[in-house]
């Protein structure tokens, strides 16, 4: 039985890696599995904190905001920026290691990420000694990730998520959206679409005048964007 089943609202977020199936299907095995393990450590390791990991789920990664936590909504959407350019970061660091040129290391510029951002109810739940969160909400969440938005990297948020961070879609370029999904109807949202080598400067504007904490290395084709 759950110990405690009283909900909570928070963020939602999952960073999921477009291209994963057919990525580690046409690579070997073991350097399949170990660079996309390497992505989702360091995209991991951006988002939290401020955001809890709940799970590790095959190419994503599942994480929480609980509304009570201590934290900005400059620092979630920094967050997103420090993971988004960790997982650019890396593959580049790969795809220019010389020392390999087995397929994965080769091909390992073709995956994208992408993450979605909901903020919703779910309520923590204890199965079979396994902590979980579950919720129309964590389903929904969940559903996103199946949607037409182009290109393959971007951030989407649902309406409910703008809302509570407060941010001006208009005013900040961003797209609308809107998916049907069975059971939850249409769902209304917004994207904003990044170039691969634009994502400071595609996420700057939902920040204003302050700088995204995350700092490119020399050859990630990231610089033009940090200059500002």
């Amino acid at each position: 039985m759950p110990l405690d089943t009283r909900p909570e609202s928070g963020f939602l977020v999952l960073a999921d890696i477009s291209g994963f199936t057919k990525f580690v299907t046409a690579t070997e095995i073991e350097h399949g599995a170990e660079t996309t393990g390497v992505l989702l450590a360091d995209v991991i390791a951006a988002l939290a904190p401020p955001l809890e990991i709940q799970e590790l789920e095959g190419d994503a990664v599942f994480a929480l905001g609980p509304d009570r936590a201590a934290r900005s909504d400059a620092e979630l959407i920094e967050s997103f920026g420090r993971a988004l350019v960790a997982f650019r970061r890396r593959q580049v660091e790969i795809s220019l290691d010389e020392s390999c040129r087995c397929r994965a290391c080769a091909g390992v510029l073709a995956l994208r990420l992408k993450l979605i951002v909901h903020h919703g109810s779910f309520v923590r739940q204890s199965v079979a000694g396994r902590s979980r969160v579950a919720g129309p909400d964590v389903i929904l969440a969940h559903r996103l990730l199946k949607n037409d938005v182009e290109p393959a990297t971007y951030v989407l948020f649902t309406g409910t998520a703008v809302q509570r961070i407060g941010i001006d879609p208009a005013a900040t370029g961003m797209r609308p959206y809107t998916g049907a999904y069975a059971y939850f109807g249409e769902v209304d949202g917004f994207v904003v679409a990044l170039d691969h080598n634009e994502i400071l400067l595609g996420l700057r504007p939902l920040l204003g005048d302050l700088a995204l904490d995350a700092d490119p290395g020399p050859h990630d084709d990231l610089r033009p964007v940090v200059a500002a």
